[in-house]
């Protein structure tokens, strides 16, 4: 069924699997523009109750498998949006529920690669379960970056050239199931995103600045053929903000395949700060071609 323009659903709650951040909250908006109800499983220990408490929810455990799909088909949802950043736990801390030992089981293999293994094989078994899954930019057409820059600083010469390595080190990386980032100085790659995540990435990279050179770029792109319905590469205004404070001189991304938590927020705080905010992979004049394979 279709309410307006947005993704078509399978049925008339859609539940949202929520990690960190602002963009649970940003999708469920999304959700009821449409017409539709929401339902909201907030992870435990990473969902954000500020940002989810507005809707009909329930936190649950992460591993808690059976608990999680027994709630979402109580509440009638028949689609299912995962979106927000959880830290990885070890397996000696998962503590499945007899339900999520079977999932874990049949994830196999899967358990123990990157995230875009992991998140692949949560989404073949969700949807083997009678879920259909849709990527949050389905419903937050709005908040996927476009190409070009975006605010008042545009990088120069230097700064393209920087763009263009990180986009052969993230593309490197990419294929490995590593991470979606890196940040690059003068040619110099001053740190690669792996478990970790963006802002401790940065933290490394201000600590390995050189000195007497122009800042560095942070540079997000998709890994290649990663499935856009999990982890899109996303930026926000305290991305920027670190950026800044550890001495880099802009961020490019992957245009179409990001999303920017707040656009204008994000813009502001890059004009403030001086830094470029810059979409790439679609050939636009100045700008370098994303060389993810898609």
């Amino acid at each position: 069924m279709v309410a307006g323009d947005g993704p078509r659903l399978a049925g008339d709650c859609v539940g949202i699997l929520a990690g960190g951040g602002p963009l649970p909250g940003q999708v469920a908006r999304a959700v009821e523009r449409l017409g539709h109800r929401v339902f909201i499983v907030g992870f435990q220990d990473f969902a954000e109750p500020r940002v989810i408490d507005p809707w009909p929810h329930r936190y649950i455990r992460l591993a808690a498998a059976g608990e999680i799909l027994s709630c979402l088909r109580a509440e009638g949802c028949r689609d299912l949006v995962l979106i927000g950043p959880v830290l990885r736990p070890s397996f000696s801390d998962l503590r499945p529920d007899a339900a999520g030992a079977r999932i874990m089981a049949r994830i196999g293999r899967a358990l123990f690669s990157g995230d875009d293994g992991l998140l692949a094989a949560i989404v073949r078994v969700l949807a083997e379960e009678g879920f259909v899954i849709h990527g949050a930019h389905e419903f937050l057409s709005g908040s996927v970056g476009c190409s070009g820059v975006l605010g008042r600083i545009k990088p120069d010469s230097g700064a393209l050239a920087d763009i263009r390595r990180g986009q052969d080190v993230v593309e490197a990386i990419g294929r490995l199931d590593i991470g979606q980032g890196c940040v690059v100085q003068d040619g110099l790659v001053l740190a690669v995103e792996a478990i970790e995540g963006t802002d401790r990435m940065l933290l490394r990279a201000g600590e390995c600045r050189q000195s007497g050179r122009p800042g560095g770029v942070l540079v997000k792109m998709l890994k290649p053929g990663q499935d856009r319905r999990a982890d899109l590469p996303t930026i926000g205004s305290d991305t920027v903000r670190r950026a800044a404070e550890v001495g880099l001189r802009g961020i490019a991304f992957q245009a179409g395949a990001t999303l920017i938590t707040d656009p204008a927020a994000c813009i502001a705080a890059a004009d403030e700060a001086g830094l470029f905010l810059m979409g790439i992979g679609d050939g636009a004049a100045g700008m370098p071609a994303a060389r993810t394979g898609e």
